[in-house]
């Protein structure tokens, strides 16, 4: 019998395990995938003070106001990261549940009195002292969590989810994707679509149901349009896509000031903080939607390539876990990751350089913002824990 103190004990004995267990968990991170975004959130900072510095000056308030918050909103969201990694995915199961109704209720509430029109948008929650929650973008995380708890436990006899598993995940996402309709933010509710659409045709669904619900989509865009259901400044958004010059200083000036600022950076843009559209505030919203062009004005296409790559690294190792993932519930749940943060920066990346309409969606880990800060770090969270525990009985 081991008897005594201290390393001698059998309650040493287990600790010194539990530590060299933690400190195995953490040589097996996806190293590729933490310095891609611990880069993207350092750029994203020097980018935030970029565009917020000039214009806190003229209104006199802090010029490092923007960057203090965007800092503090990073270091939450690595330690939620954190959090996540730790946490053994596989348990979260039980939680989903718990997860989903959360996210739905916060999806309510923002339809209630308590919520707050921001640009438009019937999407914030606003707490005070210049903190603010948008519940939509807890709702991604959700949404993955949810389809890959559904789809993820073939039923006996199946290679896939069966037809009762789809109907169930396309009802639960549909709950959702209505409530964030009604604010209306059509930009999370493409986010929505995508990773459903992803994660079906991963999960080993027939394609029956990819066919059928890309088809009911286009029709339902086309109802929606056709019956007017869009607000003004939604088509508003979409015809200057279109045509930008048709409207210069109205529906298409937040597109054409974007490709002006790209554009006027050339290859090596013209340099950090000396951007003189970013500077002069001609395009809105700089410091969130529209982060992409102070990158091209002030870095250059070499700044703006060099994003782009760090954000396709990102992606990269996000398809690499799935694929060796342990578990199908894993590989779900890194490919709807892998989805959501795919769509959104192909979809951020392309209205700034006007290949795609304006949403209003975010650039995964650079934009500046509490919400989707938070919600990015638990998606990196998610990828990493389910690349810790790739292999069957870790």
């Amino acid at each position: 019998m081991i008897t005594g103190s201290g390393v001698g004990t059998v309650e040493g004995y287990a600790a010194r395990r539990g530590w060299r267990s933690r400190v195995g968990e953490l040589r097996r991170l996806d190293w590729p995938l933490f310095v891609a975004v611990l880069a993207l959130s350092v750029v994203g900072a020097l980018l935030v003070r970029s565009a917020t510095f000039q214009l806190l000056t003229e209104q006199g308030k802090d010029p490092e106001g923007f960057l203090k918050r965007h800092i503090l909103n990073l270091v939450i969201g690595f330690v939620l990261g954190g959090v996540v990694t730790v946490l053994d995915y596989r348990l979260l199961r039980a939680y989903v549940p718990i997860l989903y109704a959360v996210a739905c209720v916060g999806l309510v509430a923002v339809l209630s009195p308590l919520g707050e029109t921001i640009n438009g948008s019937h999407s914030w929650i606003v707490l005070g002292g210049g903190f603010q929650v948008q519940p939509s973008e807890f709702a991604k995380v959700g949404l993955v969590v949810l389809l890959a708890m559904i789809m993820g436990e073939p039923r006996d006899g199946e290679i896939g989810p069966g037809r009762r598993d789809v109907l169930l995940a396309l009802v639960l996402a549909g709950v959702p994707a209505v409530l964030i309709m009604l604010q209306p933010d059509l930009g999370t509710t493409l986010v929505f679509i995508a990773v459903v659409l992803g994660m079906l045709a991963i999960s080993g669904a027939q394609k029956r149901w990819l066919f059928g619900l890309v088809g009911g989509g286009l029709a339902a865009a086309a109802a929606v349009w056709f019956f007017g259901l869009l607000e003004d400044y939604q088509i508003a958004r979409f015809t200057a896509f279109l045509d930008p010059e048709a409207d210069p200083r109205g529906a298409g000036y937040n597109a054409q000031q974007a490709r002006i600022a790209v554009g006027s950076g050339g290859g090596f843009g013209k340099g950090l903080f000396q951007g003189e559209q970013t500077g002069g505030h001609f395009v809105p919203e700089q410091q969130t939607d529209f982060i992409f062009t102070v990158a091209g004005e002030e870095l250059g296409f070499v700044g703006g390539a060099m994003i782009v790559a760090l954000l396709g690294v990102v992606l990269w190792r996000g398809l690499r876990i799935a694929t060796q993932a342990a578990d199908l519930f894993g590989t779900l749940v890194a490919t709807g990751v892998v989805c959501w943060l795919g769509f959104q920066t192909f979809q951020n990346v392309g209205m700034s350089i006007g290949i795609m309409p304006i949403t209003g969606l975010p650039l995964p880990f650079v934009s500046y913002g509490g919400s989707a800060t938070f919600a990015n770090m638990i998606a990196f969270g998610l990828l990493q824990a389910v690349h810790v525990r790739r292999r069957a009985f870790d």
